[in-house]
């Protein structure tokens, strides 16, 4: 008989590649973002909260706080590693407004972590109360983090456009969300199972919300579309042109020949 332990290693393990897909999704985003050397309307908000939570769950899972969760560590130090890399890449080619509103929230995240790694350790001496203080605030947390694609999600329906809502981002959420809620459910673990609940809610309804304004979303080749402006002949028009004069080439002069051109209807 299969143990429960080794399902759910397993269903960690497939959480771990669904989760570095998740991380690696925005990929397009930012490199359109690099080419084009503008954030146009790109939000850093879930960059940021996902910044956060990979922190609060990498504390987490650290053998003086929770033990025998090697696998919560793993995948959150590698996205603590590329939500960075996204950030700079977002900061980089921000305007001025929006570099100081990111280096307000990241220095603010920064003293947060650093205080609750020194309360916990410093307060709480016990791995029992060490994960629930810490649990606590990774379902906070994590929930900010599902819940900041509602940000997107108003601007979808306001512009009718899915234009700035990956369709790939919230797929994946969506199977992370599933597949960790899974984890979390074979071993009951409420910490991890909340957040991870939310996030399927919430990737379903960013779902829900991409099958109805996609057709509704102004194609790519649309844009600064111009047609030529034709004006309307008229049916008895008189064209003025000038043209040589044949009974003197070497004349410097030029008469004008009146040319009617009539169209019938």
């Amino acid at each position: 008989m299969v143990s429960p332990d080794l399902i759910r290693n397993v269903v960690g393990i497939v959480g771990n590649v669904i989760s570095f897909g998740l991380f690696l999704s925005p990929v397009p985003t930012f490199w359109r973002i690099i080419k084009n050397k503008n954030v146009q309307n790109f939000k850093a908000d879930p960059y940021l909260a996902t910044l956060l939570n990979c922190m609060l769950w990498v504390f987490y899972g650290l053998p003086i706080v929770h033990p025998n969760s090697i696998l919560v560590v793993t995948i959150n130090s590698i996205g603590l590693v590329i939500e960075a890399v996204y950030l700079t890449i977002f900061f980089l080619f921000s305007d001025k407004k929006n570099k100081k509103k990111m280096g307000v929230v990241l220095a603010t995240e920064a003293l947060f972590m650093a205080a609750v790694a020194l309360g916990v350790l410093l307060g709480a001496h016990t791995h029992q109360r060490r994960s629930l203080i810490v649990g606590i605030l990774c379902v906070i947390f994590g929930t900010i983090m599902y819940s900041s694609p509602l940000t997107i999600m108003s601007q979808v329906v306001k512009t009718k456009s899915v234009e700035y809502m990956p369709l790939l981002l919230s797929v994946v959420s969506f199977l992370n969300g599933l597949c960790w809620t899974s984890y979390a459910l074979i071993r009951f673990d409420i910490f991890i199972t909340i957040p991870n609940g939310l996030g399927v809610l919430f990737a379903i309804m960013q779902l829900i919300l991409y099958a109805i304004y996609y057709r509704t979303t102004p194609k790519k080749q649309d844009k600064n579309l111009e047609l030529p402006t034709v004006a309307p002949i008229a049916k008895d028009t008189s064209i003025v042109a000038p043209v040589s004069n044949d009974d003197d080439v070497n004349s410097s002069t030029a008469s004008h020949v009146t040319i009617n051109i009539t169209i019938e209807p």
